[in-house]
């Protein structure tokens, strides 16, 4: 039998990239992917132990050389380096200021206003389904969520809002087209224009809540300041704000719509563990990690090797591209057992890969779990036999992420 091959710039191996993560975690764990004209050469990490260890590291692993095992990807992008392409301790710096907006108590005042959008968007799905219209799970459902919440969180007016769903899928479609926006007409160079749009808007944002400070996001970062070279306080400047924009809609989006779509799919075959949670609506919060881990929204980012390291017996140079496969790792039999391929909504983790770890945590976790959970809530308990179908779905087409564009339900 021909051994699966792991290459995440082909279709057929981002369709169902799990078999060839399996090879790669038993036969080559430290794997070394020759450049093919396509992309550099990089490594990449598949055990979770392996993974788990690196991204704690940031003094061996760097985030400054950007996060994808393309070449200048910073430079391509056209802004300075965002707080998640940076390292400790100018990262830990910024990342105190960004987190106070993204605290357990700061979130769960959301909360409300989250359910009952996410109610509106249940009667919309409703509404079509009793007209005949096609209903798109994760177009008229999933992602309608987080970019409501951003927005909030933001204190972009309602009016505006409708703006943020073409920003995220530029920023996505960014990494699905591998960063190669230099050709002329390419959906690469359309996606730039929609991020210059996205960052010409928050410019305008920032400058008004300079002269009229408000109570959101935006206006806390505003507001914020922090030592200067001299140890003075100083405020930020408008391209940090406009990069914690840029990190908070990129990161905080479409992972979280791909974790609620791809909860609906993974329960659909899986009855027992559906009726787990109609039955009992208060597991669906420790359940959202086991989604996560069985189909990780972010599959894995690059660091960059500050010095030669030994990783599992094999030596890695210094400045080279290692790809963190967490998806491979969030489902490695020596961390999860020998269940680790199966949906198991009562499984005891005690960690895993899914937001990463150490210094670049994700920062958006409790909000990304509170729209999961309440999503699902409201789904499970209008509809607890929704069903969709994954084979008329479309998905990205990314190394970076796993997620849907759209997903027909076939029964509400």
């Amino acid at each position: 039998m021909t051994a699966p091959v792991y290459d995440p710039l082909d279709v057929a191996f981002l369709a169902d990239p799990y078999p060839a993560f399996a090879w790669l975690r038993e036969n080559e764990p430290v794997h070394h992917h020759p450049a093919d004209g396509r992309a550099p050469g990089f490594w990449a990490l598949s055990r979770f132990e392996h993974i788990w260890d690196a991204v704690r590291r940031p003094d061996l692993f760097s985030s400054a050389q950007g996060l994808t095992f393309f070449a200048d990807e910073i430079g391509q992008l056209g802004i300075p380096p965002t707080m998640v392409m940076l390292d400790p301790p100018v990262q830990t710096q910024l990342r105190s200021l960004i987190g106070r907006g993204f605290t357990p108590k700061r979130v769960t005042v959301l909360e409300d206003r989250i359910r009952r959008f996410v109610r509106d968007r249940i009667a919309e799905l409703e509404r079509r389904w009793s007209d005949g219209e096609p209903v798109d799970l994760h177009l008229h459902f999933s992602s309608t969520i987080p970019t409501y919440v951003l927005a909030e969180l933001f204190g972009i007016p309602l009016a505006d809002q409708h703006r943020f769903a073409p920003w995220v899928h530029a920023l996505t479609q960014l990494q699905n087209d591998g960063f190669a926006l230099d050709a002329a007409g390419s959906s690469g160079g359309a996606a730039l224009a929609a991020m210059a749009e996205m960052m010409e808007y928050f410019s305008g944002a920032i400058a008004a809540r300079r002269s009229q400070p408000t109570d959101d996001l935006l206006g806390a970062l505003v507001a914020a300041s922090v030592p200067g070279p001299d140890g003075e306080a100083q405020q930020l400047s408008d391209w940090d704000i406009l990069g914690f924009c840029f990190v908070v809609v990129a990161g905080g989006s479409d992972t979280t719509a791909s974790l609620i779509s791809h909860a609906v799919t993974l329960l659909g075959s899986a009855s027992d563990q559906r009726q787990l949670l109609v039955d009992d609506p208060t597991q669906i919060s420790g359940a959202l990690i086991e989604f996560l881990r069985l189909e990780s929204s972010v599959q894995g980012l690059a660091r960059t090797t500050t010095a030669d390291v030994t990783v599992g017996g094999t030596t890695i140079p210094a400045g080279e591209k290692v790809m963190m496969l967490y998806a491979a790792g969030n489902r490695d039999p020596r961390e999860f057992g020998p269940t680790a391929d199966l949906l198991d909504i009562r499984r005891e983790i005690t960690r895993h890969l899914s937001f990463s770890s150490g210094p670049h945590f994700c920062i958006g976790t409790h909000l990304a779990r509170l729209q999961a959970r309440v999503a699902l809530e409201e789904l499970l308990t209008r509809h607890p036999a929704i069903t969709v179908d994954e084979s008329a779905g479309t998905r990205h087409q990314s190394a970076f992420v796993r997620g849907w564009l759209s997903l027909p339900v076939t029964h509400l």
